[in-house]
């Protein structure tokens, strides 16, 4: 029996975002930011000296990606997923703003897993090595922040049917963790 995936609006509600589990299958529509490590570097420290953020955090998810030059006819080139990880050390700032869902590729951190689960966040992975393929599934892109970071400034996409995976839901209930325990559990076995 096949399952369909779950079909996720941005902005992302905390009930909706309660309704997710780890392991599900997913098609986001609606606008996402895309924001990488300088971006968030910036935004951190916006929260910290209490200013003004250039776009809202409160319920939106954020892609960590840079896009390539957009093709003809294209509102971006090749948009595809970078390692999570290296923002996790910001994270839990942006959550505890409203960021409602992130998506990349790789593990998070303890404490970013904590985070999500405090704030009632979510992790989504995307397929690295598909950014041309996910590229198509962006509608529309505009320059929302940070325009001098070049490829790294900070995009707001309109998408449909943006594909992904729950990581690690507002549980705190996380893909690798299970995988790790599963695999151990059959090396016992």
């Amino acid at each position: 029996m096949k399952i369909e995936p779950v079909r996720v609006t941005s902005p992302l509600s905390r009930t909706a975002a309660q309704s997710l589990r780890v392991g599900d299958e997913v098609l986001i529509s609606g606008v996402i930011y895309t924001a990488r490590d300088a971006a968030h570097t910036r935004l951190v420290s916006l929260i910290e000296k209490e200013k003004p953020l250039p776009f809202p955090l409160e319920d939106q998810i954020i892609y960590y990606t840079a896009p390539t030059p957009a093709r003809p006819g294209r509102p971006l080139g090749s948009c595809g997923p970078t390692t999570s990880a290296r923002m996790d050390r910001c994270t839990p700032h942006l959550l505890s703003k409203g960021l409602r869902g992130m998506i990349g590729k790789g593990q998070r951190s303890g404490a970013v897993r904590e985070a999500l689960r405090k704030y009632k966040a979510v992790y989504f992975l995307t397929f690295g090595g598909a950014g041309a393929y996910l590229s198509k599934r962006i509608k529309r892109a505009e320059i929302a922040a940070f325009s001098d970071l070049g490829p790294e400034a900070v995009y707001k996409l309109w998408v449909e049917d943006f594909p992904a995976i729950v990581g690690i839901d507002t549980q705190g209930c996380d893909l690798y963790e299970n995988l790790w325990m599963r695999g151990s559990d059959a090396k016992k076995g």
